[in-house]
Protein backbone atom coordinates (compact mmCIF):
# COMPACT_ATOMS: atom_id res chain seq x y z
CA UNK A 1 0.00 0.00 0.00
CA UNK A 2 1.36 3.43 -0.77
CA UNK A 3 0.12 6.37 1.02
CA UNK A 4 -0.61 9.53 -1.09
CA UNK A 5 1.21 12.46 0.81
CA UNK A 6 -1.27 15.64 -0.31
CA UNK A 7 -0.94 19.14 0.09
CA UNK A 8 -3.95 20.01 3.02
CA UNK A 9 -5.59 22.22 0.53
CA UNK A 10 -5.75 19.49 -2.39
CA UNK A 11 -7.73 17.08 0.52
CA UNK A 12 -10.93 16.35 -0.88
CA UNK A 13 -14.05 17.28 1.35
CA UNK A 14 -14.42 14.62 4.14
CA UNK A 15 -10.81 13.72 4.60
CA UNK A 16 -8.54 14.31 7.40
CA UNK A 17 -4.69 13.99 8.50
CA UNK A 18 -3.46 11.53 10.14
CA UNK A 19 -1.09 12.90 13.14
CA UNK A 20 1.46 8.96 13.37
CA UNK A 21 3.84 7.36 11.25
CA UNK A 22 2.29 3.78 11.91
CA UNK A 23 2.03 1.83 8.61
CA UNK A 24 -0.45 -0.11 10.33
CA UNK A 25 -2.92 2.72 11.30
CA UNK A 26 -2.39 4.14 7.82
CA UNK A 27 -3.51 0.90 6.51
CA UNK A 28 -6.50 0.21 8.87
CA UNK A 29 -7.82 4.07 7.35
CA UNK A 30 -6.73 3.05 3.43
CA UNK A 31 -8.49 -0.35 3.96
CA UNK A 32 -11.50 1.33 5.14
CA UNK A 33 -11.60 3.65 2.47
CA UNK A 34 -11.11 6.77 3.59
CA UNK A 35 -9.20 10.13 2.43
CA UNK A 36 -6.22 11.20 4.28
CA UNK A 37 -2.57 12.39 4.25
CA UNK A 38 0.37 11.55 6.95
CA UNK A 39 1.66 14.34 8.65
CA UNK A 40 3.56 12.70 11.92
CA UNK A 41 3.86 14.28 14.99
CA UNK A 42 6.08 15.52 17.27
CA UNK A 43 4.86 14.51 20.32
CA UNK A 44 7.28 12.62 23.35
CA UNK A 45 6.08 9.67 24.57
CA UNK A 46 6.45 9.48 28.16
CA UNK A 47 4.82 8.45 30.98
CA UNK A 48 4.00 10.75 33.58
CA UNK A 49 4.46 10.04 37.40
CA UNK A 50 1.25 8.54 39.21
CA UNK A 51 -1.01 8.85 35.37
CA UNK A 52 -3.05 6.09 34.78
CA UNK A 53 -2.95 3.98 32.07
CA UNK A 54 -6.32 5.67 30.13
CA UNK A 55 -5.04 9.07 31.11
CA UNK A 56 -1.49 8.37 29.56
CA UNK A 57 -2.83 7.10 26.26
CA UNK A 58 -6.08 9.66 25.96
CA UNK A 59 -3.24 12.88 26.94
CA UNK A 60 -1.07 11.72 24.11
CA UNK A 61 -3.62 11.28 21.40
CA UNK A 62 -4.85 14.99 22.30
CA UNK A 63 -1.33 15.96 22.37
CA UNK A 64 -0.47 14.43 19.15
CA UNK A 65 -3.59 15.63 17.11
CA UNK A 66 -3.27 19.01 18.68
CA UNK A 67 0.70 19.16 17.65
CA UNK A 68 0.09 18.32 14.01
CA UNK A 69 -3.39 20.70 13.79
CA UNK A 70 -1.16 23.65 15.47
CA UNK A 71 1.44 22.99 12.53
CA UNK A 72 -0.96 23.27 9.88
CA UNK A 73 -2.95 26.75 10.78
CA UNK A 74 -6.12 27.36 10.39
CA UNK A 75 -7.02 27.96 6.34
CA UNK A 76 -7.94 25.55 5.72
CA UNK A 77 -9.80 24.33 8.65
CA UNK A 78 -8.76 20.48 8.60
CA UNK A 79 -9.65 17.75 10.76
CA UNK A 80 -6.66 16.03 12.72
CA UNK A 81 -6.45 12.47 14.31
CA UNK A 82 -4.00 11.34 16.89
CA UNK A 83 -3.59 7.95 18.10
CA UNK A 84 -1.62 6.49 20.83
CA UNK A 85 -1.89 2.59 22.07
CA UNK A 86 -0.40 1.15 25.25
CA UNK A 87 -0.04 -2.67 26.65
CA UNK A 88 -1.04 -2.60 30.60
CA UNK A 89 -0.32 -5.80 32.14
CA UNK A 90 -1.96 -5.27 35.49
CA UNK A 91 -1.53 -1.81 36.45
CA UNK A 92 2.07 -1.40 34.31
CA UNK A 93 2.64 -0.14 31.21
CA UNK A 94 4.33 -2.31 29.04
CA UNK A 95 6.52 0.22 26.21
CA UNK A 96 7.87 -0.53 23.05
CA UNK A 97 10.80 -2.93 23.73
CA UNK A 98 14.39 -1.21 23.40
CA UNK A 99 16.14 -4.20 21.40
CA UNK A 100 15.58 -7.73 20.79
CA UNK A 101 16.66 -8.65 24.26
CA UNK A 102 13.83 -6.44 26.00
CA UNK A 103 11.47 -7.93 23.70
CA UNK A 104 11.68 -11.16 24.28
CA UNK A 105 11.83 -9.99 28.43
CA UNK A 106 8.40 -7.77 27.79
CA UNK A 107 6.98 -11.29 25.69
CA UNK A 108 7.75 -13.46 28.73
CA UNK A 109 5.62 -11.63 30.45
CA UNK A 110 2.48 -11.40 29.09
CA UNK A 111 2.77 -15.31 27.83
CA UNK A 112 0.34 -17.20 29.75
CA UNK A 113 -1.16 -14.57 31.09
CA UNK A 114 -4.28 -12.02 30.05
CA UNK A 115 -3.34 -7.78 29.42
CA UNK A 116 -5.27 -4.79 28.26
CA UNK A 117 -4.67 -3.12 24.92
CA UNK A 118 -5.56 0.49 25.62
CA UNK A 119 -5.64 2.82 22.41
CA UNK A 120 -6.59 6.99 22.99
CA UNK A 121 -8.37 8.36 20.15
CA UNK A 122 -8.53 12.35 19.81
CA UNK A 123 -9.60 14.25 16.61
CA UNK A 124 -8.93 17.95 16.54
CA UNK A 125 -9.39 20.81 14.02
CA UNK A 126 -6.44 23.07 12.96
CA UNK A 127 -8.63 25.84 13.15
CA UNK A 128 -8.87 25.45 17.26
CA UNK A 129 -12.37 24.74 17.35
CA UNK A 130 -12.08 21.86 19.84
CA UNK A 131 -10.71 18.43 20.13
CA UNK A 132 -12.48 15.16 21.11
CA UNK A 133 -11.06 12.14 22.70
CA UNK A 134 -11.77 8.46 23.43
CA UNK A 135 -9.73 5.69 24.76
CA UNK A 136 -10.81 2.23 23.76
CA UNK A 137 -9.59 -1.18 25.66
CA UNK A 138 -9.30 -4.48 24.60
CA UNK A 139 -8.86 -7.88 26.43
CA UNK A 140 -6.07 -10.09 25.40
CA UNK A 141 -5.09 -13.61 26.64
CA UNK A 142 -1.86 -15.17 25.18
CA UNK A 143 -0.98 -19.03 26.11
CA UNK A 144 2.11 -20.15 27.71
CA UNK A 145 5.41 -19.84 25.17
CA UNK A 146 8.85 -21.48 25.90
CA UNK A 147 11.84 -18.90 25.67
CA UNK A 148 13.12 -20.25 22.53
CA UNK A 149 9.14 -19.97 20.66
CA UNK A 150 10.08 -16.15 21.92
CA UNK A 151 13.91 -15.47 20.83
CA UNK A 152 12.22 -17.34 17.12
CA UNK A 153 9.56 -14.62 16.83
CA UNK A 154 11.64 -11.78 18.05
CA UNK A 155 14.42 -12.69 15.28
CA UNK A 156 11.58 -12.07 12.78
CA UNK A 157 11.84 -8.77 13.35
CA UNK A 158 8.14 -7.25 14.03
CA UNK A 159 8.72 -6.51 17.43
CA UNK A 160 10.63 -3.77 18.22
CA UNK A 161 8.37 -0.89 17.19
CA UNK A 162 4.82 -2.41 18.69
CA UNK A 163 4.09 -1.98 22.56
CA UNK A 164 4.46 -5.07 24.53
CA UNK A 165 6.98 -6.47 21.48
CA UNK A 166 4.42 -8.69 19.40
CA UNK A 167 1.95 -8.18 16.19
CA UNK A 168 -1.16 -9.28 16.48
CA UNK A 169 -1.60 -8.96 12.91
CA UNK A 170 1.80 -10.62 12.14
CA UNK A 171 3.38 -13.45 13.51
CA UNK A 172 2.56 -12.91 16.98
CA UNK A 173 -0.78 -14.16 16.81
CA UNK A 174 0.86 -17.56 17.37
CA UNK A 175 1.15 -17.04 20.90
CA UNK A 176 -2.69 -14.92 21.45
CA UNK A 177 -5.58 -17.19 22.30
CA UNK A 178 -8.36 -14.37 22.82
CA UNK A 179 -9.58 -11.52 22.59
CA UNK A 180 -12.24 -9.61 24.35
CA UNK A 181 -13.28 -6.12 22.26
CA UNK A 182 -11.96 -4.47 19.10
CA UNK A 183 -9.28 -6.58 17.30
CA UNK A 184 -7.41 -3.68 15.10
CA UNK A 185 -7.83 -1.73 18.39
CA UNK A 186 -4.64 -4.15 19.25
CA UNK A 187 -3.29 -3.57 15.84
CA UNK A 188 -2.99 0.27 16.49
CA UNK A 189 -6.46 1.69 15.98
CA UNK A 190 -9.86 0.64 16.70
CA UNK A 191 -11.39 1.59 13.38
CA UNK A 192 -15.14 1.66 14.45
CA UNK A 193 -14.91 3.75 17.01
CA UNK A 194 -12.41 6.03 15.03
CA UNK A 195 -14.83 6.49 12.43
CA UNK A 196 -17.45 7.44 14.77
CA UNK A 197 -15.27 10.07 16.52
CA UNK A 198 -14.17 11.49 13.15
CA UNK A 199 -18.05 12.35 12.18
CA UNK A 200 -18.33 13.77 15.62
CA UNK A 201 -15.62 16.29 15.22
CA UNK A 202 -17.28 17.19 12.13
CA UNK A 203 -19.73 18.36 13.86
CA UNK A 204 -18.05 20.53 15.83
CA UNK A 205 -19.17 24.97 14.92
CA UNK A 206 -16.14 26.47 13.74
CA UNK A 207 -18.02 29.71 15.40
CA UNK A 208 -18.87 27.64 18.80
CA UNK A 209 -17.81 30.00 22.30
CA UNK A 210 -14.93 28.61 24.27
CA UNK A 211 -18.09 27.88 26.89
CA UNK A 212 -20.37 25.52 24.47
CA UNK A 213 -17.11 24.00 22.69
CA UNK A 214 -16.14 22.54 26.07
CA UNK A 215 -19.35 21.62 27.14
CA UNK A 216 -19.40 19.60 23.34
CA UNK A 217 -15.86 17.58 24.62
CA UNK A 218 -17.27 17.12 28.13
CA UNK A 219 -20.11 14.46 26.72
Amino acid sequence: MTIVLKPTADLPSGSFVLASASPRRARLLDEAGLSFRVVPSRVEEEERPGESASALADRLAREKALDVAARLGPEPATRVLGADTIVVLGDEVLGKPRDESHAVELLSRLAGNRHRVLTGIAVGWSDDRGVLSRVVTTEVTMRKATRQELLEYVALGESLDKAGGYALQGAGSRFVVDVRGSRSNVIGLPLEETLRLLDEAAGLEADASPASRQEDLSR
